[in-house]
């Protein structure tokens, strides 16, 4: 699996259309609990379904586009973040610690 890196509002708007699954992991790249909740991801991320397209924030970078993923998909900011959009709805909304594959997949299913 590979992330799609998010750079632009262009995109975000693509994947508020996009029919089925999107992933979008907000990750802080100076922060250590970002850095470990994003590996802790990546170990277990081959589970997902390989169609799912995984998103990538890099918050220091594209703040501004981390606001709008907020507004957008009605969610509260939070670093790190994993947010899975289901049609253009945000229908899970995990952060720190409790971002986990196990419970993404529960959803999924």
């Amino acid at each position: 699996m590979n992330w799609i890196s998010l750079e632009t509002a262009d995109q975000l708007l693509a994947i508020k259309k996009q029919e089925g699954y999107s992933l979008i992991f907000k990750h802080s790249t100076r922060c250590s609990i970002s850095m470990m909740a994003k590996r802790r991801f990546e170990l277990d991320w081959d589970n997902l379904p390989e169609n799912m397209p995984l998103y990538f924030l890099d918050l220091i970078k594209y703040r501004d586009l981390s606001n709008q993923v907020a507004q957008l998909f009605q969610v509260h900011h939070e670093s790190p973040q994993l947010l899975l959009i289901k049609d253009g709805e945000c229908i899970l909304d995990q952060s720190h610690s409790g971002i986990s594959v196990d419970e993404t997949l529960e959803v999924l299913s």
